[in-house]
């Protein structure tokens, strides 16, 4: 595995030039993690800064109940952290699993800081990088108040197909805040890719 989409992801910003981006993927180191197994489990500190170069990830936190429900999914070209305890150094509520093999380059809490007392440019990215995913949050967040399911389904067919082809019906469901017999009515009408 090479390091050249981690390095074209340091440069979407602008802020990275290509000789900075090379230097600071040689920080990185690969990692691979199988089908089912955990990237950060609930009561653990996230220490991990992964960027996925192939597969998919989702987060889930239990309800007072014990049932999983959905807080995200990380499809490839993304990062993926629990980014309240990466940051803040405290147990995570969330679990973060990967649903397919998945395969990317990481640095721990301590390295990323390294870096980014090192390297300006590389925090002005992480900078930007948690913008975007705080933005996204929020219009997560509204997007449940404010549309449909059906609507939020179509955005997710739209934006995300490949969660829609690799996560299960009962994942996607949860994450979409309906029972899975409302998803099936959704999809019903909605022609997209096949379910698992």
């Amino acid at each position: 595995m090479s390091r050249e989409k981690l390095i074209t992801f340091l440069q979407t910003r602008g802020i990275i030039n290509a000789a900075q981006a090379v230097e600071i993927a040689g920080e990185f180191r690969s990692q691979t993690i199988a089908r089912h197994e955990f990237l950060l489990r609930e009561g653990q500190v996230s220490d991990a800064y992964f960027f996925l170069e192939h597969g998919l990830f989702r987060a889930f936190a239990n309800d007072p109940a014990g049932n999983e429900v959905t807080t995200a999914f990380y499809p490839s070209g993304h990062t993926v952290l629990e980014v309240s305890s990466f940051f803040t150094r405290s147990p995570s509520q969330e679990n973060i699993q990967a649903l397919t093999d998945c395969a990317g380059w990481v640095i721990n809490f301590a390295q990323l800081n390294a870096l980014f007392h090192a390297r300006p440019e590389f925090r002005e990215f992480g900078r930007a990088v948690l913008v975007q995913g705080f933005a996204a949050l929020k219009s997560r967040m509204l997007s449940m108040i404010t549309t449909s399911a059906a609507e939020r389904y179509e955005q997710m067919l739209k934006h995300s197909p490949e969660v829609l082809q690799y996560a299960p019906v009962k994942h996607i469901a949860s994450y979409l805040g309906v029972t899975d017999t409302s998803l099936s009515r959704i999809r019903a009408g909605v022609k997209g890719p096949a379910q698992h």
